[in-house]
């Protein structure tokens, strides 16, 4: 599991993701793009829930567990919690260029 897009940060906090878990902004956490989290009765039930990618960004590397789909996000995108964001792109920035790769 590859991609390449933007990077973007939320609060993970605000409820329960899609893969049915709380998780929390203080957490290296992300939400996986609509069209590769693929569509379940059940969105708990896709295989991407709790697995493990690292984001590349202008400032670097991290590694995030895929807990969220992100509904407004194109093929490629990953929505990180701002802790997860600060490790390859300051806050200010908002949206970066980004490539992604399976841990």
């Amino acid at each position: 599991m590859t991609g390449k897009g933007d990077g973007t940060y939320y609060d993970p906090g605000v409820g329960i993701g899609s893969c049915g878990w709380q998780n929390y902004d203080s957490e290296f956490v992300a939400a996986l793009n609509a069209p590769q989290y693929g569509k379940f009765a059940n969105p708990g039930d896709s295989p991407i829930c709790g697995k493990c990618i690292k984001v590349t960004g202008p400032k670097g590397s991290v590694k995030v567990k895929l807990v969220d789909k992100c509904p407004i996000c194109k093929r490629g995108d990953i929505d990180m919690s701002s802790k997860a964001f600060e490790k390859i792109a300051d806050l200010d920035d908002g949206r970066v260029k980004i490539t992604w790769e399976g841990c």
